[in-house]
């Protein structure tokens, strides 16, 4: 940070003055870089070099060639995590103990990161580092997300100097919605040229680094690299897919013993580690219907696909940095930001909305569709069996503060800081997210400031662990850790752990608490709370104690509450409901546009057009769901894709030359049906009914006066831009909440972390 003091002396002339130049800060020379490697919800045992079979050669030779840590931890969800790596304190006091599509009205759900919580790009910047990320944000509200801002809590607002990704919790591996900057840009190719943007990441990355070096080589960099695989959906070049072919037909419970057994050959767990049962829902294999297991075969094989395909790219990565010569000298951290996903069901989801709109699609509906898994055609997550199978040898998943869920893979690679003899060892010690910032902080030798531009700071609470990092005998530093979500909780001390999984609604100070000592019961397998309720009270109290430290409380389980607070003041979503859109605009992420799932709307919009004038007026969603309303062949049309049923509907009449108004009405009937119809000029000239009307329609938002990414219809090739000149569309919502609308967009939001 520049301060513009001056030193010198000023006299009349030159000749009596002395000059005086204010020097930029530097790290000092040899410092090295540093780069943070996020992979989204891989559970423990999914690397190779973890326990599983899908093919990570890339990560398994950092591994090798550094230290593997057995015993990280994480929260429970993906912005949560998010927050508590970059800032090294606890998710609650960053402001973030959700994700950030939310504001609960608390200081532990800001919807961003607290500003009292300097992330250590703000704080390594002002150390005179090169600041890079690319890939998944999630620490900005959702709703400031649009190209009209405000954009402080956008990367660049929070201390990185360069952004190349996208901002929402998920995005469309082939079609992504990226953002440059401060700018929202089209993807530079599509699924037809053979695109998927975890490539994309790794090219724009290299050449960050390359443009600071290259001018710049004494500037060490910090990157934050934080790719969306695998969240849902999962998706991989067909050769990836291929690869996989038939892989998991063996099911589950085979594979699970396998990569369990692997766990206890190579030490990732400790001799005596039992597996743990199976989850409640989770079948046994030999007893699925012939579909179930097919569907969930290849299910599995693009989750393992995608993964593949992000070792792959981390492998560039890596290749790129020692090519520069920058690899020696970097600090090199891979993790993952909670354990495997639950959010596929049961039976898994070929359109993971279908899942958030309370629909659960079972595999002999989805069947038909296997080939399109892994696609472009696809919105694909996997069965609770697989990943259980993924957080091996633990029970419960990702959103769960049972070791399923908080457990997961952290690597740390270091040529040059961390000693040849330690190279490809293990750590069995305690650490957790909040913990690597305050390492790489006692690592580069940097004090947090204690007031950031005006505003004081909480204190870093992670624990460094280079004592750890050097000395595999060294004890843990961190030995009280609290975790927390939607008011499940659990608190690890000095070996054991008190753990509460929590059900919405239900008494917080009478529900059941479970007891486990993790120094000899890692996967949580032998409750000893009805043997020592002492020890487990003294647990309890402390995480109390824990709570009021950290900033947890109040214990907070809304969820359908909390979209309530998009309509107020100052916000994108006007309290009468009306939005209207002029184009040209750049494309909006759906939490910043107009809110009509689940509702009556009306979308009218203003147009002058010649004969053949032709295009979309307004789109939203992607070809496995959403609609979009435009003019085709003198006629106007409105497809309405409700998770591939098409509901199609043609003008009667020839949409007019000259200006005109073209209008949908959509409304809401009983149930899960609706109905819409089209009109020109105000006379109605189609209609039909909508056998399933969505609650939540797509986490690809809308674009004015084209479509943008994968087509909503299929009667068109994208972006079909309108022709002739779109004046505006008016959209007007009705004001009425369906508690059910609610309900679903509420889980859609928990699935995107």
């Amino acid at each position: 940070m520049r301060s513009e003091r001056f030193e010198g002396t000023i006299g009349r002339t030159l000749a009596d003055s002395e000059p005086w130049y204010d020097e930029l800060p530097a790290p000092p020379d040899g410092a090295p870089n540093v780069v943070l490697v996020l992979l989204d919800d891989v559970g423990f045992a999914q690397f190779g070099c973890y326990g599983s079979d899908i093919d990570t050669p890339h990560i398994d030779a950092l591994a090798a060639g550094g230290v593997q840590f057995t015993n990280f931890h994480v929260t429970p969800l993906c912005s949560p995590t998010r927050a508590a790596l970059l800032t090294g304190r606890g998710q609650h006091m960053a402001g973030m103990r959700s994700v950030s599509n939310f504001r609960s009205g608390f200081p532990s759900l800001l919807g961003h990161v607290s500003t009292k919580t300097a992330t250590v790009a703000e704080v390594l910047r002002d150390q005179g580092y090169a600041t890079f990320a690319v890939g998944k944000w999630h620490l900005a509200p959702m709703e400031e997300c649009s190209a009209a801002g405000p954009f402080d809590q956008w990367p660049l607002g929070r201390g990185f100097d360069r952004f190349y990704g996208f901002l929402d919790g998920e995005t469309d591996q082939f079609h992504p919605e990226l953002v440059c900057d401060n700018h929202i840009i089209e993807p530079p190719a599509s699924a037809a040229d053979g695109y998927h943007v975890s490539e994309d990441l790794v090219d724009q990355l290299l050449k960050m680094v390359a443009d600071s070096k290259g001018v710049r080589p004494d500037k060490p960099f910090f990157s934050y690299v934080a790719f969306g695989a695998c969240h849902a959906p999962h998706q991989a070049p067909p050769a990836y897919m291929e690869k996989y072919r038939g892989r998991y037909d063996e099911g589950w419970d085979v594979t699970r013993q396998r990569w369990f057994e692997k766990q206890l050959a190579t030490g990732v767990v400790p001799e005596g580690t039992q597996l743990a049962p199976r989850n409640p829902g989770v079948q046994a294999w030999a007893d699925l219907p012939d579909n179930e297991r097919r569907l969930g075969c290849r299910l599995q094989e693009a989750f393992a696909a995608f993964l593949d395909h992000t070792d792959d790219q981390i492998g560039r990565l890596v290749d790129g940095l020692r090519a520069m010569g920058q690899l020696d000298n970097t600090l090199f951290v891979l993790m993952t930001d909670n354990g495997a996903s639950q959010e596929g069901g049961p039976f898994g989801v070929m359109h993971e909305m279908k899942f958030f709109n309370l629909i659960l699609e079972t595999p002999d509906e989805a069947i038909d569709r296997i080939d399109d898994i892994g696609g472009p055609h696809s919105h694909t997550n996997y069965p609770w069996g697989w990943a259980q199978c993924g957080n091996s040898p633990f029970k419960w998943y990702k959103q769960n503060t049972h070791e399923g869920g908080v457990h997961v893979p952290l690597i740390v690679h270091w040529p040059q800081g961390v000693a040849a003899d330690q190279r490809g060892t293990k750590r069995t010690q305690f650490a957790f997210a909040a913990d690597v910032v305050a390492t790489v902080y006692d690592l580069l030798g940097v004090e947090p400031p204690a007031t950031y531009r005006g505003v004081p700071q909480k204190p870093v609470t992670g624990h460094s662990f280079a004592t750890v990092l050097a000395d595999p005998g060294a004890p843990a530093t961190n030995t009280l850790q609290y975790f927390e979500n939607a008011g499940s909780r659990a608190l690890v001390r000095d070996g054991w752990k008190a753990v509460c999984k929590h059900d919405k609604d239900a008494d917080y100070d009478t529900e059941q608490w479970e007891l486990y000592h993790l120094a000899v019961d890692v996967s949580e397998c032998n409750d000893l709370a009805a043997e020592m309720p002492d020890t487990l009270q003294q647990l309890i109290d402390l995480w109390w104690q824990e709570a009021a430290v950290h900033e947890v409380l109040p214990l907070d389980d809304r969820g359908i509450e909390l979209f309530g607070v998009r309509h107020r003041p100052h916000s994108p979503h006007p309290e009468s409901r009306r939005y209207v859109y002029r184009p040209p605009m750049s494309p909006m992420p759906g939490q910043a546009s107009a809110s009509v799932g689940g509702r009556n709307f009306d979308l009218t919009a203003r147009v002058t057009r010649a004969a053949g004038d032709a295009g979309v007026l307004y789109a939203t969603g992607t070809e496995n769901s959403g609609f979009s309303l435009f003019v085709q062949n003198d006629r106007l049309v409105f497809d309405y894709n409700a998770f591939d049923e098409h509901t199609v509907i043609e003008s009667s009449a020839p949409v007019p030359e000259g200006t005109t108004e073209l209008a949908v009405k959509v409304r809401r009937h009983a149930g899960r049906l609706g109905s819409a119809t089209i009109e020109i000029d105000g006379e109605e000239v189609g209609g039909a009914e909508l056998p399933l009307l969505m609650r939540m329609i797509s986490s690809v938002g809308p674009s004015v006066g084209y479509d943008h990414g994968s087509p909503v219809s299929a009667r068109y090739a994208a972006p079909f831009a309108f022709t002739g000149t779109l004046h505006e569309v008016v959209i007007q919502a009705s004001p009425e909440k369906y508690g059910d609308s609610e309900a679903a967009g509420y889980a859609t939001e928990m699935g995107r972390q």
